[in-house]
């Protein structure tokens, strides 16, 4: 038997919180500060994360101006449709403009589409990833945590969007209260995470002992290192020699290893008794202060020469953690004539954990505490300026950005370009304010409480939550973990939360069990952000379909929950395609390793039977999360840049006009999204890590969207036999 569909009109029942608490579920704070810190900490690598809390202050400005429109547009325009319906009632009623009515709010709803119709399917495929993350953490003997598996995020992104519009279709009621209860969770949680991170680094002053994480471990001791190595295919394993910044194929520039620099005496024939090393120190040209490298020898100490009888460098190569291995701790083959097996256990280390450095006298002598037992070398704070930027500023060895010596760096704005970088990459996380909008029909008052609750879901979660949690787990790193380890990390937030629980709660168990509960909250969070995505998306569509915009049924409600239902059933569907499509390439153009044979079916692993390329091609092929992110993003600068004019447009032979509010205000809001599109087309060249594959994929979407909604457009209206330009203006 078929729903009851109905055109009637929605049932008013929101008030003030309910519709601040409808838009405060799309920005929502809990997910994007997890789900958005990697990708701030690495853009702009290595010195543009230091302005990342300026960055996010600059973005909620620009965010402001067009909150300001969409608050003073709600006020004369309170109704279904968001900025669909504003750019219809603002032209209309104007003595010139009015012929470009039906134009207006086309354009407006159609790109509305490439936002709210984009936007839910990329929130399913971030949850899929989030769980495929956790899954690995949990069941690692099953999933891997290098490698999500794309069967599970494939089922994820089904029982998800299906999840989320069944809870949309109950009506706007269920949708509310589920917000409101998600809002509440997930702020709670990133207080409390906030609040701890901030003490962490208040109770570890300099040369204090901190946490750090060595191969997912959280531990507060120094790890031993070893060479990276690497196995060709005759099965012969070499180390792999470290390069300088400025390495490339063609003009590479390796690292050699070296122990000193030239000096006064180094050069001195009186002094340096050396005479080969001199002679070729002499040669070569070598100044004080240039780099005295090591030259390697053979067994009877005599330098090694090439052909042309320079001397032989030794390579410096690249350094990992070592970790315990079943040979270290199996007596009969440790063949550490210092550090036993026995010892290792006395330190309760097991297999894999990682290696210690062990703390020895002025004599080299290791050292032992109270009950014999060896002392691990501590892992100590350094707040010093050389730790917090570390490179000499050189094309060879860039300054590195690593963490802030001091609050007062938190909040600086230290460079217009760098905080350009961050604010661009910070709107993302701050739109969603304005989806309130669309729910004209379902507010008590709309013309009192729409207004309010923009401008209120912005600034609480905005100016509130956002700036206070991006300072504290800002000033929260240090040497331990700096902005370097978020940039590289899967989930920076998550390694932070372990860290600053282990400390709070006293293990690295109960840290981890810390990290997870937090983790539980980003859940709720995506639930409330793609149900609100996905709510507004279907009320604009609905809202052309009443119109006959698009397909009529579009326009019909359920006749017992008055919802948009065959509105959000479609944006389910396609967003169970949309997010399946963004997970399959998450790993695109990134470099990664082979996946361990364990996960293989030929080991009984079905979750990795298909969708896992080879790391050559995961460098080649491009990120499907951030261009599908892109279109969405593409989409919402343009929905506000239309919104920003349209709200020019509808004050214009107002009597409440304002040239501050409704000049200067959206015309700084047009200039501003639309600097922050032009950035990812011109940043992609200039900014390192940036790839400029995703947005032009993404841009040549949003062109092939906007020519078929041309052709779309003129199909429609012959059909309608509508006319394309309004005949004359109405009064609204």
């Amino acid at each position: 038997m078929s729903e009851p569909t109905t055109p009637s009109k929605m049932k008013p029942t929101l008030g003030l919180t309910g519709l601040t608490s409808n838009a405060m579920a799309l920005i929502a704070p809990g997910a994007f500060l997890w789900l958005t810190f990697q990708e701030q900490a690495s853009y702009g690598a290595p010195m543009a994360g230091q302005s990342m809390w300026f960055g996010i202050l600059f973005a909620l400005l620009l965010c402001l101006a067009t909150a300001v429109s969409y608050a003073e547009l709600s006020k004369l325009y309170p109704g279904a449709g968001s900025s669909y319906y504003y750019a219809e009632q603002a032209f209309l009623s104007k003595t010139k403009a009015y012929k470009f009515a039906r134009i207006a709010k086309f354009m407006t709803g159609w790109a509305s589409h490439l936002y709210y119709w984009v936007y839910p399917g990329l929130m399913v495929g971030v949850t899929a990833v989030l769980c495929g993350y956790l899954c690995g953490v949990l069941f690692p003997s099953t999933f891997s945590s290098s490698y999500n598996s794309p069967l599970l995020m494939i089922l994820i992104c089904i029982v998800f969007s299906l999840f989320v519009s069944w809870i949309a279709a109950r009506g706007v009621t269920g949708t509310t209260g589920v917000n409101l209860a998600i809002n509440i969770v997930q702020i709670a949680a990133l207080l409390v995470f906030s609040a701890i991170a901030l003490g962490y680094r208040l109770k570890h002053p300099q040369d204090s002992q901190i946490f750090h994480i060595s191969n997912g471990n959280i531990i507060d001791y120094q790890v031993d290192t070893v060479n990276v190595t690497t196995t060709d295919a005759k099965g012969v394993t070499t180390p792999v020699q470290d390069a300088w910044a400025d390495d490339t194929p063609d003009k590479p520039d390796p690292k050699w290893s070296t122990s000193a620099s030239v000096t006064a005496d180094t050069l001195d024939k009186a002094k340096n008794t050396d005479a080969d090393l001199l002679a070729y120190l002499t040669t070569i040209g070598a100044k004080v202060g240039d780099p005295l490298y090591d030259y390697q020898k053979d067994k009877d100490g005599k330098y090694l020469k090439d052909k042309d009888g320079k001397l032989q460098m030794v390579p410096a190569y690249k350094q990992q953690d070592r970790a315990v291995s079943d040979d270290d701790l199996d007596p009969a083959k440790n063949k550490d004539p210092i550090i036993s097996a026995a010892a290792l256990k006395d330190l309760g280390l097991g297999s894999g954990d990682p290696y210690p450095v062990f703390v020895k006298d002025k004599d080299g002598k290791l050292t032992k505490d109270k009950d014999g037992k060896l002392m691990m070398a501590p892992m100590t704070a350094d707040y010093t300026a050389a730790s917090a930027i570390s490179g000499a500023g050189t094309d060879k060895d860039p300054s590195t950005f690593n963490f802030h010596q001091t609050p007062g760096s938190v909040v600086a704005p230290h460079s217009f370009s760098f905080v350009f970088i961050q604010a661009c990459v910070a709107i993302l996380i701050l739109v969603g304010f304005e989806s309130v909008s669309s729910m004209g029909e379902e507010a008590k008052d709309a013309k009192r409480d729409i207004p309010k609750a923009i401008l209120l879901a912005l600034v609480i979660q905005g100016a509130f939550c956002y700036l206070i949690e991006y300072f504290c787990a800002n000033y929260m790193m240090n040497n331990g973990y700096g902005l370097t380890n978020a940039a590289g990390s899967g989930a920076p937030i998550g390694d932070m939360m372990q860290i600053a629980g282990a400390w709070f709660f006293g293990s690295a168990k109960l840290g981890r069990t810390f990290m997870l509960v937090q983790a539980f909250t980003v859940f709720l969070a995506l639930i409330g952000t793609t149900l609100s995505c996905l709510s507004t998306g279907a009320r604009v569509t609905y809202a052309m379909g009443r119109d006959e915009e698009v397909p009529a049924h579009f326009g019909m409600l359920h006749g017992t929950t008055l919802s948009p239902h065959k509105s959000i059933w479609t944006l389910g569907i396609i967003s169970i395609f949309i997010g399946i499509l963004s997970v399959m390439w998450y790993l695109g153009n990134s470099t990664q390793t082979a996946l361990d044979p364990m996960y293989t079916a030929a080991k009984g692993n079905y979750w990795y039977t298909f969708g896992i390329f080879s790391p050559e091609t995961y460098a080649k092929v491009p990120n499907s999360l951030v261009f599908i992110g892109l279109i969405s993003n593409f989409g919402t600068f343009l929905l506000y840049m239309f919104t920003c004019v349209i709200a020019i447009v509808a004050f214009q032979e107002h009597h409440t006009f304002s040239g501050f509010k409704h000049v200067v205000v959206p015309i700084f809001g047009v200039i501003a999204n639309f600097a922050c599109m032009l950035y990812y087309l011109i940043g992609s060249f200039t900014v390192a890590g940036m790839s400029w594959h995703e947005p032009y994929i993404a841009l040549a979407v949003v062109a092939l969207w906007g020519l078929y909604g041309l052709y779309y457009f003129n199909k429609r209206s012959k059909a309608l036999n509508r006319p394309i330009y309004v005949a004359a203006p109405v009064k609204t």
